[in-house]
């Protein structure tokens, strides 16, 4: 459930994947991210980083069935959030 936050609109999921977010996801990810005008950072446990950054998201090293929060500002903040969610639940390692 997306959520407006004073920092914009976050959306709160559980990674998906055995292996954790390593090179191949973290730069599916980055690239599916950067097809928005949204600002949006990838928030978890470790810190923060934009997700439209592979070398970002890959210093964050997620761990397996990490908990994450996507936080977006901008144009299609909302319509990210939702294409994020649903191309990270989709995501193989």
């Amino acid at each position: 459930m997306i959520e407006e936050t004073p920092r914009g609109l976050a959306l709160r999921l559980t990674l998906s994947l055995k292996n954790g977010l390593h090179a191949r996801p973290a730069a599916r990810l980055a690239q599916e991210a950067q097809r928005h005008d949204a600002d949006i950072l990838l928030i978890c446990d470790n810190g923060e980083a934009d997700a439209k950054s592979m070398l970002d998201v890959l210093s964050l090293s997620p761990a397996p069935d990490a908990e994450l929060t996507l936080l977006a500002n901008g144009p299609d903040a909302r319509v990210a959030l939702q294409s994020l969610a649903q191309f990270l639940a989709n995501l193989q390692d």
